[in-house]
Order: C-alpha cells, then sequence, then structure tokens
C-alpha cells in the first residue's frame, strides 16, 4: 500500500515510512491510496467471530500487503489481551467499553500495535539505530503510549503534556515509569506540546540527530487500528439481533477515534451514521453547521482529553470525503456539550441507570440521548474508566469511585518529568543534549 500526504506535496511513501516518519515532510498526515473492502462473508459471519479474529481480518485489509501474515496476527493478538463489551444503559442506549486495556482507555489498542509494528519494522531494518518516539497528550494518550511502548529494545518515547492539565491518576501513569519512557512538562496547553511535536519533525537538524517519529494518532499505526472496535461492536450489537439502523457516537478531542471508525465505514462496516461528540472545544461542530473549519485555542473543560482547539485528523475527514461539507455533514452529526451539562449527564445517568459515566462519556451519552430518530439504535463509546478522573467523578455523584488494582499501582511510583518552557527553541536544546 501506498501513502500520499494530507498535503499533497510530499512523496509518495510506503508504510514503512509513513509508520517510522509519523509525519509527512509538508506537515500533512499519510492517507491510504486506497481502501479495501472487505467481503460480504466477512459481515454475515462477523457475530460468530471473536475480536482478535475480527481485528486480524481487519488488519489484513489495512497492513496485509506491507507485513507477514503471520507477524501480522502476532501483533494483533498481542495487542488484544482483553475485550471490550458493549453494556445495555437504558432502552435504544448502548455503551462500547473501550476502558479494559493495560491503562484503562482505548488508547490502548493504538499505542501496542503501533509499538509492535514498529519493533516490526526496525528489526526488518537491522541498523539498530534508535527511533525516538515524540508524543503530545492531553490525558490518556500518553499513558497509552508509554505503557505499550515500555521496555520496547530499540525505542525511546517522549511524553509532551501540559502542566496542571491531565488528571493526578493519568500523570502518573506515564511519569513513574522510567526506563525507556520520559516525561515533559509543558508549561502550556495541549495545543502547545502538539506544536512542539510537530515542529520537532519538521526540523533539519533534529532529525540528522535523532530518528523521530509520533505515536499520536497522526501516525496511521495508531489510529487506523482503533477501526477494530466499532467492527467488534458491530458484531456484538448483531448477536443481538440489533445491528439494523446502528448509530455510532464517538467523544472526539484530536478525531483519531472517529477517523478509524470511518475508515471502517469505508471498508463496509453498516453502520447507518456517526455522532461526534465535543465537549466546548467546538470547533468540528461549528464546521458541520456552517462548512467553514476555523481553529482556535484550546478551552480546559472537565472533559479534559477533548481539549483540542485544532484537531489534527480533521485532514484526514475532510481528504477522505472529497473536500465536500455535503458529504461529511450527510454522515456525521455534531454535538457540543458545556461542563454544566456535562456534570447533569452524569449525575442524570447515575440517578436512572446507576451507570458511572466518565466525563468524556457523559458527551456521547448526552449526544445519543438527544440526537437519535424513531427506529435508530445508539451505542457511544466510554473511552476511559471513571477512575481515572476520579477527583472530578467523586465530587459530581457523591461517591466514591473504588480504583482499580492497575491504576492503584501507577500511583505508588515517583514521579520523573522534564519541565519545559512552550518556546520550541528550548525544546530543540533539550533534544539535542539527548
Amino acid at each position: 500500500m501506498r501513502y500520499y500526504s494530507t498535503n499533497g506535496t510530499a512523496p509518495i511513501a510506503d508504510l514503512h515510512k509513513a509508520v517510522v516518519k509519523g509525519l509527512a515532510e509538508d506537515r500533512g498526515l499519510y492517507m491510504p491510496e486506497r481502501i479495501q473492502k472487505l467481503p460480504k462473508a466477512f459481515f454475515d459471519n462477523i457475530q460468530d467471530m471473536s475480536f482478535q479474529e475480527i481485528a486480524y481480518n481487519v488488519a489484513s485489509a489495512f497492513f496485509g500487503e506491507d507485513v507477514d501474515l503471520d507477524a501480522l496476527k502476532d501483533i494483533v493478538y498481542d495487542t488484544l489481551s482483553f475485550d471490550c463489551p458493549v453494556v445495555e444503559i437504558k432502552d435504544k442506549i448502548y455503551t462500547l467499553e473501550l476502558f479494559h486495556g493495560p491503562t484503562l482507555a482505548f488508547k490502548d489498542v493504538g499505542a501496542r500495535f503501533m509499538a509492535r509494528l514498529l519493533q516490526y519494522f526496525i528489526k526488518q531494518e537491522g541498523k539498530g539505530e534508535q527511533v525516538n518516539v515524540l508524543v503530545a497528550t492531553s490525558g490518556d494518550t500518553g499513558s497509552a503510549v508509554a505503557n505499550g511502548f515500555l521496555g520496547v529494545d530499540g525505542i525511546h518515547v517522549y511524553v509532551l503534556y501540559p502542566k496542571g492539565k491531565v488528571s493526578p491518576i493519568q500523570e502518573c501513569q506515564f511519569t513513574t515509569l522510567g526506563k525507556n519512557i520520559t516525561a515533559i512538562e509543558v508549561d502550556g496547553v495541549f495545543d502547545d506540546c502538539q506544536a512542539l511535536v510537530k515542529n520537532a519533525f519538521m526540523d533539519a537538524e533534529l532529525n540528522q540527530h535523532m530518528k523521530l517519529t509520533s505515536a499520536n494518532s497522526i501516525n496511521v499505526a495508531r489510529f487506523l487500528p482503533q477501526a477494530f472496535y466499532y467492527f467488534n461492536a458491530y458484531a456484538r450489537m448483531k448477536a443481538q439481533g440489533k445491528a439494523d439502523d446502528l448509530v455510532m457516537c464517538v467523544p472526539s478531542g484530536n478525531f483519531g477515534n472517529i477517523c478509524a471508525a470511518l475508515f471502517g465505514h469505508e471498508m463496509g462496516l453498516p453502520i447507518k451514521r456517526f455522532i461526534a461528540a465535543n465537549n466546548a472545544n467546538d470547533i468540528f461542530y461549528k464546521y458541520l453547521q456552517t462548512g467553514k473549519y476555523e481553529p482556535k485555542p484550546s478551552k480546559q473543560t472537565l472533559a479534559n482529553a477533548m481539549d483540542v482547539g485544532d484537531p489534527s485528523n480533521f485532514a484526514r475527514i475532510y481528504d477522505l470525503y472529497g473536500k465536500s461539507h455535503e458529504r461529511i455533514s450527510s454522515l456525521i452529526s455534531g454535538a457540543t456539550y458545556t461542563d454544566d451539562e456535562i456534570r447533569q449527564t452524569m449525575k442524570q445517568c447515575y440517578e436512572e441507570t446507576k451507570y458511572i459515566l466518565d466525563p468524556h462519556g457523559a458527551c456521547g451519552y448526552q449526544a445519543l440521548a438527544d440526537g437519535l430518530n424513531p427506529g435508530e439504535i445508539g451505542v457511544f463509546c466510554e473511552t476511559a474508566h471513571p477512575a481515572k478522573f476520579k477527583e472530578k467523578v467523586d465530587d459530581i455523584l457523591g461517591i466514591d469511585v473504588a480504583i482499580p488494582d492497575r491504576l492503584a499501582a501507577f500511583m505508588k511510583g515517583e514521579k520523573q518529568s522534564v519541565p519545559m518552557t512552550k518556546d520550541f527553541a528550548d525544546f530543540k536544546k533539550y533534544l539535542l543534549s539527548e
């Protein structure tokens, strides 16, 4: 498979280059030249397949031309050592629980898959050169990537996160690991962290000094595997006879997760339509209403992992549908919620169903409650375990959310981080010294 840049001027790349470089030379995002449709027989029998079997079929269509199929199967099965169940919350509304991986967040799959795929390519090269992964995080990306890459030979990870703007538990998950993981605490917001990463990729001197790639959802190996979730959700709903007129709702920040779902749709996944649920960072919502994409500085909200004012993967969605606002808005609708509305949703859902939503899942739940049409059934993504936002959830619901053992273990570690300004010159100086 060949990959082109969304900006249209970078050289065509193969999968190896797209994964190792992360970002194209013209600062665009890599896109596959074609998307392979999955056969009818796959969808006819999908309800009888395991999560791993489903994912391997999807991965083969994405990556089978470029990765040995036996190695790809090993990568998929190693990545998916857990399940992601669909749980009924109330009539017509279900949640796809994406928090059963190592860091209890949906990004575990993409991060682990990319780590294994990058390791596969490093071994193929046989040069022994270290690859340095730069990743900006507004919360869950950092912990998922850090744990997915922890201890992987030949790779060092630098996690850039905004000081004071991720939850304490999220911070523990990537600042206490050590080994090949370095946490960089940036005095700014997520968009500043993302700008530092993108500028590093474009800096010739840095790229001569060290081999750089990204594990944000700008990397095709990070976001594409997240499509596995949506095929599995469809399979579980089909097994219940509830897959007709199915609506998928995705809480969206940098838009990698919903972008993966849309790639799945292009492969033939029979989802009727999609809803992108936003917090107060409503740039995509306004695009759907007006046809104008106008990035703005991000606002800090309760749903901090979605605090993104210029979502990178909009470029992929825009490209996927031929830059047509009509095509995009006919398949995807939007919703946006204030912090007060998120709090109210969490309270109401808990009072009515006893289901504990985290602030991000609350946006998805409410978008379905507000937006489902007669005859439709909705599934929203619950993207992280509520204990990852324990202080917020406890305060809003007046409860004491139990902390799973694997989260508690992170909290016992000692914080190790490197303070950093949002000035690229300072970040560059630091990397050159490494």
